[in-house]
This record gives C-alpha cells, sequence and structure tokens, in this order.
C-alpha cells in the first residue's frame, strides 16, 4: 500500500540523521512518493526485487525518469 508518508515526514523534518524508509513500499511510484512527498533519503526495496516483478536496474531507470537522482 505504500510507504508510511506522514510519519516518515515528520521524523525527516526533525533530524538531523539520514532517514531510511522501510516496509510497504510496493511499487516504484511508492518509492517516488516517499522520496519526494516525505523527504526520506532513501527506501528500501527487497520485496520490490524478491518479488521478480522489478530489477535495480529497472527501479532506477524509473526513478531517473521521474526525475529523481539515483546512483548508477
Amino acid at each position: 500500500a505504500g510507504y508510511e508518508l506522514t510519519l516518515t515526514k515528520m521524523i525527516a523534518d526533525n533530524v538531523k540523521v539520514p532517514v531510511i524508509a522501510s516496509g510497504g513500499g510496493g511499487t516504484v511510484d511508492h518509492m517516488a512518493d516517499v522520496l519526494t512527498k516525505a523527504n526520506a533519503d532513501a527506501a528500501l526495496i527487497a520485496t520490490m526485487v524478491h518479488s521478480g516483478r522489478y530489477t535495480v536496474n529497472s527501479i532506477k531507470e524509473e526513478l531517473t525518469e521521474k526525475g529523481i537522482p539515483v546512483r548508477h
């Protein structure tokens, strides 16, 4: 159903350490939301990759297309 955006944003906006969103990510849109709307610095993607629906490269490509910077 996606990452918990409200709580993640509250944390990210109030701490001085990188915030890594975990739990709930099932699509690249979920990742894009938590990185842009909730200000997370990173997001875990284990289930997305283990399900076989995505590869790390396909996720990076989709995020790049959405204008979200990723390491290549």
